[in-house]
């Protein structure tokens, strides 16, 4: 049965749906720190989110140990990811937003809509299965399409430009959103999904590398190469 996000509070919402992201992005435990920093709240008040998520039964947290979402967490989780990214969608989509617009708008948005809107977003789009960024797109049944097995079955892996080396060439599938900034900057210079792109010889004492995008190119540092997956 899909569950009904209007159950939880905005609050609770944002916490499901980010940690939830964090997984994605992220293969170290999730802290209490990580989380505070990923919602913007002070570690106290992450803290005391996190006590109350776990006795509604929505995350799993040992003493100072990892904060994991229960099988209840992650499905109020994937219905908001799904409310993000069909909303973004949409707004890029429909109304002409550029992709480094949409993030900050979503967030607002996803807490006020039905369910039968964004299931008629949903349809009006033809039932599109990722974002502007690449992110997958959640089905309304709750699915979840895991990119890095679906690479693996074409004998392809995913990897963020930070762990490719000089002369390894690939095609984008995915950039993280949360600095607008950065993906205005990528757009400039034709990073973007779907981009065929190179990796050529690392800056010395620059401490950036550089990214080859057909005749174009950018020098890119160490967060924005973890920003960016690409398919090899």
């Amino acid at each position: 049965m899909v569950v009904d996000v209007s159950q939880l509070s905005s609050s609770n919402q944002d916490y499901v749906k980010d940690l939830f992201k964090l997984g994605e992005w992220n293969d170290a435990p999730i802290t209490t720190k990580l989380l505070s920093q990923q919602v913007g709240v002070s570690l106290s008040s992450a803290s005391d989110a996190v006590r109350r998520l776990e006795k509604k039964g929505l995350v799993k947290h040992a003493p100072y140990g990892a904060i994991t979402l229960s099988e209840l967490g992650r499905e109020y989780a994937l219905q908001m990811v799904r409310r993000h990214r069909l909303i973004e969608t949409f707004l890029v989509t429909s109304l002409n937003y550029r992709w480094d617009q949409v993030h900050d708008e979503a967030e607002q948005l996803e807490h006020s809509v039905s369910d039968f809107m964004i299931d008629q977003i949903d349809a009006s789009l033809g039932y599109p299965t990722r974002d502007p960024h690449g992110d997958p797109i959640p089905s309304a049944d709750g699915q979840y399409p895991d990119l890095n097995a679906l690479d693996a079955e074409k004998g392809q892996k995913l990897v963020s430009l930070a762990e490719m080396t000089a002369g390894e060439v690939g095609i984008v599938e995915r950039i993280h959103d949360a600095d607008p900034d950065m993906l205005k900057h990528f757009a400039q210079h034709g990073l973007v999904v779907g981009a065929d792109i190179a990796v050529g010889e690392s800056q010395a004492f620059a401490e950036s590398t550089q990214i080859i995008l057909g005749k174009n190119s950018v020098s890119l540092g160490a967060a924005a190469l973890r920003a960016v997956l690409v398919r090899v």
